[in-house]
């Protein structure tokens, strides 16, 4: 046994990542998606340094109106002069960080209920659950939509009505989990010693749970950032001049077909994303689910 073996083995929560990243690196396009992934989070965290004209973020210039591609301007201008290349860039920080801001803050939210419902039961249960049921009937789009008018558009009301929409899931998801964990002896044990049910919430159900949240997770991110671009697409999510990929696309529709590189990029740059969550999502669930049935 190699030092690096005796290592992973005795220390379980390294052997566990180990068996994780044995089962997926096994299918190509997971690690390829990841790899993806990873690439587009530095590509936000750097966007101001490798933009070349950084500037372009709110700049406008009348004398540089819708541009084809160019050495000069990779993506084009848009028909308010900005390099295109540019606000793609910038425009990965709102697109990627405030739709997983969107779905941490539905996550959270899930979560907190979905323990609330389980360990209650009764009344509380009841009332949780028949609210839960009322947002699951909604589409999630749907409720996106009518949220941002409501709430009036802007970025703030795009990161609240995408997390109206996921909540449920991750709210019924740990429900059902934490009925089936709360009957476990350690639980048990905790509630006879009299831990509270914070406690008990927290220490004991939670980490049991984590799994199948984080998958719910990873497969719904790209779909949260999907409705957080058709949001702005629509004029209902961040408002420009803020370069968000949506708002983006939607900027300059019509213009099309004649002008077609200010619609065409940023939409490229959604597809790709929204493309390798999916696919991540995908592996991520198969990796988990081939190791538990080992």
């Amino acid at each position: 046994m190699t030092y690096l073996e005796h290592i992973f083995k005795e220390n379980p929560a390294l052997e566990e990542i180990r068996r994780f990243w044995y089962r997926f690196r096994k299918s190509p396009l997971s690690v390829i998606s990841l790899m993806v992934v990873i690439a587009l989070y530095l590509m936000a965290l750097f966007a101001y340094q490798l933009a070349p004209y950084p500037e372009d973020e709110t700049k406008i210039h009348a004398d540089q109106l819708n541009k084809p591609p160019s050495l000069e301007h990779f993506f084009g201008t848009d028909n308010l002069g900005m390099d295109v290349f540019s606000r793609v860039l910038i425009g990965s920080r709102v697109s990627l960080f405030i739709g997983l801001a969107a779905l941490v803050a539905s996550a959270i939210i899930g979560i907190s209920l979905g323990l609330m419902a389980g360990l209650s039961r009764g009344v509380l249960d009841w009332v949780i659950m028949r609210f839960i049921e009322v947002f699951l009937s909604i589409p999630p789009f749907v409720l996106a939509l009518v949220l941002s008018v409501v709430l009036r558009p802007s970025l703030d009301s795009a990161i609240w009505a995408v997390a109206a929409g996921w909540w449920p899931t991750f709210a019924r998801l740990v429900r059902t989990e934490t009925l089936r964990i709360k009957g476990k002896e350690f639980v048990e044990a905790a509630d006879i010693i009299g831990a509270g049910k914070l406690h008990i919430a927290l220490k004991e159900i939670l980490p049991n749970i984590i799994v199948p949240v984080i998958i719910n997770f990873t497969l719904n991110i790209g779909y949260a950032i999907s409705v957080l671009a058709m949001l702005g697409f629509l004029g209902l999510g961040a408002r420009p001049p803020t370069p968000e990929w949506g708002t983006m696309s939607g900027a300059s529709r019509h213009l099309l077909p004649n002008v077609w590189w200010p619609t065409l990029f940023p939409s490229l740059f959604i597809f790709i994303s929204v493309a390798a969550f999916n696919f991540l999502g995908d592996g991520v669930q198969e990796a988990i689910i081939g190791i538990e049935s080992e």
